[in-house]
């Protein structure tokens, strides 16, 4: 995945940190040699002749930058989940290749409904199985902690929500969050609100897209409507000084995810990424994947993006990593020995906050 041209020594050294990714779909983070075994295997409808075939119809290659070109890659990748041992396939692999990066702190979200589409199988069930997979892959990966966070979709109906929002909660200790995702554009936050205040009563981590492909009177409606206590994306945030002060007193973090934000057409150059402006607005940005198959990427490559592209330091990287390990969906002190953790890992001094 290496970027051409990049730099090998900085590359080496950014591979080689240990890393948080709060924000990785399961559903955009599958290997397509793994997507074409199952393609073979169940007679799905489309070319598997080889990767390159299949590539154009779940990745981002030469598509138009835009949601809905992106999104599409979801509605081809939903027909894949085709039993309940591939969807623990699927799941197991990501941990895998989160592991490969070195990814030590992984929160992976997980959408019920896209997984149980196909063959009308029960939500929790789904969930079972996936929770399950990752299971074997804490056993597998030691030294790599990794919780989930139950997702809904917003052009799902309420009734669905809530289901999702009942498994979450019923697993408690294995799914730390919810998160809702999805077209922002066409589908709003409001019918979602009174679903997601009484998660985060139950004990849950709230997390929502919003001001990705909208402005930042979503990310206030996030905030104030939903009870966010991160933001998925967020990046117009910076359009908006009051919103941005907003996020600051109630210490909202945002995951930012700089390829998928072009891909998605959130931005129209890599350069005009608003990271390093979140950065100098004091707001809480950490740097993620979003869907590392969709974008053909890994948290490697995001640093080096933030590098080589938007001039961070490699030690500002390494603030960043932290800043997520203070955000992380845990209890207090399990947050406290997270951080302490990854200052020690990442040689940063114990001042920092």
């Amino acid at each position: 995945m290496s970027r051409s041209g990049s730099n090998s020594t900085l590359r080496a050294a950014l591979a080689a940190l240990p890393k948080i990714d709060l924000h990785r779909h399961m559903e955009g983070s599958l290997r397509l040699t793994t997507l074409r075994d199952i393609a073979l295997q169940y007679h799905l409808d489309l070319p598997v002749r080889d990767i390159e075939e299949l590539r154009p119809y779940v990745q981002v290659m030469n598509d138009e930058p835009n949601y809905r070109n992106f999104l599409e890659k979801f509605n081809v990748l939903r027909r894949f989940y085709q039993s309940p041992e591939t969807i623990q396939r699927l799941t197991y692999e990501v941990i895998e290749d989160g592991f490969r990066d070195n990814v030590k702190y992984l929160e992976l979200r997980f959408t019920p409904p896209a997984l149980s589409k196909t063959r009308g199988y029960p939500l929790h069930e789904v969930a079972d199985w996936v929770l399950a997979a990752v299971e074997k892959a804490r056993q597998d990966f030691p030294g790599m902690h990794v919780e989930l966070i139950a997702s809904i979709n917003r052009h799902e109906s309420l009734a669905i929500a809530e289901k999702v929002a009942q498994i979450a909660v019923d697993h408690k200790e294995d799914i730390v969050g919810l998160d809702l995702a999805g077209d922002e554009v066409n589908y709003p936050t409001a019918p979602f609100a009174g679903l997601f205040r009484e998660a985060r009563k139950e004990g849950l981590g709230i997390v929502v897209h919003a001001g990705e492909w909208t402005g930042p009177a979503t990310v206030r409606e996030a905030i104030e409507d939903l009870g966010a206590m991160r933001i998925g994306h967020g990046v117009r945030v910076v359009e908006d000084p009051s919103v941005a002060a907003l996020a600051r007193e109630r210490g909202i973090a945002f995951e930012v995810c700089v390829t998928s934000n072009l891909q998605s057409g959130v931005i129209q150059r890599i350069t005009d990424h608003p990271l390093r402006e979140m950065f100098r607005m004091d707001l809480k940005a950490t740097i993620n994947t979003d869907d590392p198959s969709i974008s053909n990427i890994n948290l490697t490559d995001e640093y080096e993006v933030a590098v080589e592209d938007l001039g961070f330091t490699p030690d500002e990287i390494k603030r960043a990593i932290l800043t997520s390990a203070s955000c992380a969906f845990q209890l207090p002190a399990v947050r406290e020995r997270l951080v302490k953790q990854f200052k020690e890992a990442l040689g940063l001094n114990t001042r920092h906050p």
